[in-house]
């Protein structure tokens, strides 16, 4: 993907949307909110990772899912890359890669730079969870960095 933060937020704007606070990325990544939520999940529950109670929604490095990430074999010296977005399964709240696969920008500010969360493939599901708080600069524009857009 290749965007820094500002770059992601304009693309938000231009959609009629924003990047997430680290309170809405939190809230909607590990504390079930739906009405009526499928077996395995329970209202009002906050969850360790993204996905529930473990991360086998989730893709990443090692002890998650088993997802093939879009990189060629052997172009990595560490993972497959990312996923398609969408296509890993449903975890907290219906929501798809919110762990593993990429980082993501919210608008938080923190440390001089921008919070980001989620974790992304090259790391291990201990990185999914919500004590695991990032801080880059935001003007770094990498591979394993995405985001999503909220209203």
């Amino acid at each position: 993907m290749h965007l820094n933060q500002a770059e992601a937020a304009a693309i938000c704007r231009f959609y009629g949307k924003r990047l997430p606070t680290d309170a809405e990325w939190t809230a909607a990544a590990f504390l079930e909110q739906r009405a009526n939520p499928p077996v395995g999940y329970v209202k009002g529950e906050r969850y360790p990772f993204p996905g529930g109670v473990n991360p086998t929604v989730s893709h990443c490095l090692s002890g998650c899912g088993n997802y093939q990430g879009v990189a060629p074999k052997g172009a990595l010296n560490r993972g497959s890359g990312h996923v398609t977005a969408g296509t890993t399964k449903p975890g907290v709240n219906g929501l798809l890669d919110m762990g593993g696969n990429v980082w993501e920008w919210t608008s938080t500010q923190q440390g001089g730079g921008y919070i980001t969360r989620g974790a992304s493939w090259w790391y291990g599901p201990e990185r999914q969870q919500e004590s695991d708080v990032e801080s880059k600069s935001g003007d770094i524009a990498v591979v394993y960095i995405g985001f999503r857009c909220v209203s």
